[in-house]
This record gives structure tokens, C-alpha cells and sequence, in this order.
């Protein structure tokens, strides 16, 4: 496909950096279809085109990753090549991120209700959930900590069912994660309207960049351990299709993807803790 052969596997880990205009592109194009062909449902619909678009780039990274669970012996060599792909699946995701944030900013209210409605709801239910049971910091800490190690078992899953898979759960992440900033920057951009009377593109910038920051503090860190755990899944997934499961190669990959897995846990703590300490701390 045309969208396929912009940019492939190897290219994409040499050049992490056009993978975030890739994301953007993808992302965008998405937004356009499903406003276009598919309004009624274009909450899921620009989540799914997204997603589509992504698989073959996706896929070829993954394969690439299980070989070198092959080739390369030395754990501390072969983290830090998995390191590529990761730095490749961080861009992507905030590519997306950044796309989608933009599209729910400058679209009419009403065309963005429309267009993120779902995901309006999903970050409404968030909300409940946690002022109606939380009254404590380690309350909040366990219960966001319990979230998402859910959103973590499922990137896994479905990486190693579908191979590729996590990437619909991030993508959706992007989309929610988007609405949220582009709460955080349209209300901040109302009161300042208020309060000033006038808005310059500095103050457009600022509050722009303060939203990102708003999310991405502790964000960064839950989606590179969603990655993380994806990664693992798939290449899991793409040895059992290949490989025997009684040869020692296949031990090592599983037992590269075990060290994935508990880092990518850690990481999540880690976030946890970023997200009740740290960001209200600073926000």
C-alpha cells in the first residue's frame, strides 16, 4: 500500500525520527477518512484507520527484534538493541499523540465532540472512578497502579495473540491521552481569555506545552512500559510461529521477553508513583 511504502522496518530504527512525522501522518489521514466516510462512528473509526496503517511497519520491527533474540547471546547487547525499537514505538505513539491533541484543539467543539466522543466519556468515567473512591495518596497510588497493570496484561495479550496487536491499545491511549491535554489547553485558553481579554501566540505556545508536560510527565513512563511488554508479547508471538519449542533458542527469546516483562512492570511503578507525587506537585 502507498502509506506502506513510505517508510520500512530498517530505515525506521536507523531514522527514529521520521517515525514521529510518520505517526502524525498516519494519525491525521486517519482523522480526515473517518470524518469523511465513517462521522457516526469516527471515535473508533480514526482509532481502527490508525492502527491499519501502522501494522506492516509495526510487524517488520517486531520480526526484527526476534531475530536478534537469535543471533545475539549477551542480555545487556540485546536490551539495548530492543532499545531502538522502543525509542521507534515511543515516537510513533507521541507522533499520534500530538496529531490528534492538535485536531481536538483547533476543530469547532462541536465537530471534536463528535469526532472524540467516546473517548470524552472514557476520561469522564476515569474521573468518577477516582474522586468517588479515593480520599487517600496510597489509595490513588494502588488503584492507578491496578489500572494499569490491566491496560499492561492486555498490551501483552494482544501482542502475543495478534503479533502486533498492543498497537491498538496505544493508539487508543493516544486518542485518550490527546483529549485529555486538549482539556487541559482549551480551559486553560478560556480563563486566560477571561482574565486578559486577548491571547497572543505566546501565550498559545505556553499553555500548549504546559498541556503536554500536564500528561506527559508520568505519561512517557506508562506507555514505555506498555511498549516495553508489547514488545515482548510479539516477539513471543513470532517464535512460536517460527521456531520449535523445545530448542534452546526459543528458551532464550522466552526467557529475553521474561526480562521485558519485569522491566516493564517496573517502569509502571515507577509511573505510578510520578502520577500521585510528582505531577500534581508540579501542575
Amino acid at each position: 500500500m502507498v502509506l506502506e511504502s513510505i517508510l520500512n522496518p530498517l530505515k525506521a530504527e536507523r531514522k527514529p525520527g521520521e517515525v514521529f512525522f510518520l505517526g502524525f501522518l498516519y494519525s491525521s489521514i486517519a482523522v480526515l477518512l473517518s470524518l469523511w466516510i465513517f462521522e457516526r462512528y469516527a471515535s473508533l473509526v480514526l482509532v481502527f484507520l490508525t492502527v491499519i496503517s501502522t501494522i506492516p511497519l509495526i510487524y517488520g520491527v517486531i520480526r526484527m527484534e526476534e531475530k536478534k533474540d537469535i543471533k545475539i547471546e549477551k542480555e545487556s547487547l540485546l536490551l539495548k538493541e530492543h532499545g531502538k525499537a522502543l525509542l521507534f514505538f515511543i515516537l510513533l505513539f507521541l507522533g499520534i499523540t500530538l496529531s490528534l491533541t492538535l485536531w481536538y484543539v483547533l476543530l469547532p467543539t462541536d465537530v471534536s465532540t463528535r469526532l472524540f466522543n467516546i473517548q470524552q466519556q472514557t476520561i469522564l468515567d476515569i474521573n468518577n472512578q477516582i474522586t468517588a473512591n479515593m480520599t487517600f495518596q496510597a489509595s490513588l497510588l494502588l488503584k492507578i497502579l491496578f489500572n494499569n497493570l490491566k491496560v499492561l496484561t492486555f498490551a501483552v495479550l494482544f501482542a502475543f495473540i495478534y503479533g502486533f496487536g498492543a498497537i491498538f491499545i496505544l493508539t487508543w491511549n493516544a486518542s485518550v491521552i490527546s483529549v485529555a491535554i486538549g482539556n487541559f489547553i482549551r480551559s486553560n485558553l478560556s480563563n486566560l481569555a477571561n482574565s486578559a481579554g486577548f491571547i497572543g501566540i505566546g501565550s498559545y505556545l505556553s499553555i500548549f506545552s504546559l498541556g503536554v508536560l500536564r500528561y506527559m510527565t508520568h505519561g512517557i513512563f506508562e506507555i514505555l512500559a506498555y511498549f516495553t511488554a508489547g514488545l515482548a508479547g510479539g516477539i513471543i508471538s513470532v517464535a512460536v510461529i517460527r521456531h520449535d519449542f523445545r530448542t534452546k533458542k526459543f528458551e532464550h527469546i522466552v526467557l529475553d521477553s521474561a526480562d521485558m516483562l519485569i522491566l516493564s512492570v517496573v517502569i509502571l511503578v515507577v509511573a505510578a508513583f510520578i502520577e500521585v507525587f510528582v505531577t500534581p506537585a508540579l501542575f
